[in-house]
């Protein structure tokens, strides 16, 4: 699900990778949310409050949300900057690096949790917010802009606009390519609802706060070991049966 990339990619890929991250988006915005009273997958809100300081000539007040703006923005870029340099390295899965780079920052903020929650609060929404821009902008391009996962207005909007055309069959003839978009945002929907579900769970049920976002990054770093493994079981496979034919 992490290596396929233009034609070669079904929407099997695409499920695949929207539920694993659509779940971890909605770990992150439950503990963000609980934690800060901030949104920490989108910067719509940001952007708003910012607009509202500056309007009200408030510019230091609004200079924070600026900085969460511009930290998404920041792990947008970095995330598509390392994808396109490493893009004609055949070794190397270019999509590694930032999803390993999300996983480092969910663990470690989940890790120093303790020591660092009160005293830099600003700082670790920021992190959220960068990790948040990594992800988005990987999975954009991953799947051509098929698939988004740290926000819902799109997808509902986009699910309204699909669900409309099911009811104009002789406009709309690709029926089946119809049906696998409304199937996986539903998929992306209903993960990220769940990923906020026991997102919320472990912060208050069980007491784990900010350490929920470990467990969002251990789900990110089993996925990467899955899809790497299975890769290798297929190539080996396909290895040995083009050993069977020659023989």
């Amino acid at each position: 699900m992490f290596r396929h990339q233009g034609k070669s990619r079904t929407l099997k890929h695409n499920l695949r990778i929207a539920t694993v991250l659509s779940f971890v988006a909605g770990i992150v915005n439950i503990t963000g949310f609980l934690s800060f009273k901030q949104l920490t997958t989108n910067v719509t809100g940001h952007f708003a409050l910012f607009v509202n300081d500056v309007a009200n000539f408030e510019f230091w007040k609004g200079t924070i949300y600026f900085i969460y703006i511009f930290s998404f923005l920041i792990g947008s870029f970095l995330s598509s900057f390392l994808i396109e340099k490493y893009r004609n390295n055949k070794k190397l899965n270019v999509f590694l690096v930032p999803t390993l780079m999300e996983a480092l920052v969910l663990f470690g903020i989940g890790f120093f949790s303790t020591s660092i929650q009160m005293e830099y609060p600003n700082v670790i929404v920021c992190l959220l917010l960068f990790a948040m821009g990594v992800q988005n902008s990987f999975v954009t391009k991953i799947s051509n802009a098929v698939v988004r996962t740290t926000h819902l207005t799109g997808l509902f909007t986009d699910l309204g606009i699909d669900l409309s055309q099911l009811f104009f069959p002789k406009v709309y003839l690709k029926r089946e390519k119809l049906k696998s978009n409304i199937k996986l945002r539903i998929y992306i929907i209903l993960f990220f609802f769940t990923g906020g579900i026991i997102g919320g769970l472990l912060y208050s049920t069980f007491n784990l706060e900010l350490k929920t976002l470990a467990f969002a990054a251990i789900i990110l770093m089993m996925s990467l070991f899955y899809d790497d493994l299975r890769y290798h079981l297929i190539k080996t496979k396909r290895k040995y049966s083009q050993r069977k034919i020659r023989k």
